[in-house]
């Protein structure tokens, strides 16, 4: 991530704590859909389809609502007295939040084009790919929480479980991908799939990329 320039003095500052606290909303609002998506793959673990179109519908609901948060947060950056180094900052950081939103979003839409009944070994490690993301965004969730009460030992703390989750998110996807491999599933299943780790992959990079820049506010603001 580029270096920050001159980005706290902030904390002090009313317009910059009122956009991490949309930003904390957007976290949490984020936080609920990965827990939908996880949901989902339950029910696709399961086999229960009715379960399946319930939860990726809440996660199609999730990511508009953290839709609307972005667009409030834009508006607030717009009208704000930052200067335009800090803005441009400040609006990367909205648009990586969104990113998890999109991203899981998209997880939950390739999803559903699975058809088949995939192995047990893919499943298994669909599973625990997910469970990394749930993980990863209750930390980032935590760190948010911890940045805006100025506890930034915490913060700090919160994103570096973001940083280790995530290499452990690279390791999990290569094992789903050996074992998708190893499946020799039928061709769209096999596109599905791979897809469908390449996307659970990258919802926790952008984690961590939402984590890099607490981590940065929380370092400068010390």
């Amino acid at each position: 991530m580029k270096e920050m320039r001159n980005i706290f003095g902030w904390l002090g500052m009313a317009e910059e704590k009122e956009i991490l606290q949309y930003a904390q909303k957007h976290v949490e609002e984020t936080y609920k859909t990965v827990t939908f998506f996880s949901e989902a793959i339950k029910a696709f673990v399961n086999r229960d389809l009715n379960a399946q179109i319930s939860a990726t519908e809440k996660v199609r609901q999730g990511e508009h609502q953290a839709d609307i948060l972005r667009s409030e947060m834009v508006s607030k950056l717009s009208e704000g007295m930052f200067l335009p180094p800090d803005r441009e900052d400040l609006m990367h950081f909205v648009q990586t939040l969104d990113k998890i939103a999109d991203w899981t979003n998209g997880a939950a839409r390739i999803l559903g084009f699975i058809e088949h009944k995939l192995p047990d070994s893919v499943l298994k490690n669909i599973s625990l790919s997910t469970e990394l993301i749930v993980e990863a965004s209750s930390k980032l969730k935590d760190a948010i929480k911890a940045l805006t009460s100025n506890d930034l030992k915490k913060a700090l703390a919160d994103c570096e479980e973001v940083d280790r989750i995530e290499h452990q998110a690279d390791d999990q996807k290569k094992t789903l991908i050996e074992a998708i491999i190893h499946a020799k599933l039928e061709p769209t299943s096999l596109l599905l799939s791979y897809q469908l780790a390449e996307y659970l992959e990258g919802v926790t990079d952008k984690i961590e990329d939402s984590g890099d820049f607490i981590k940065v506010i929380a370092i400068r603001s010390k």
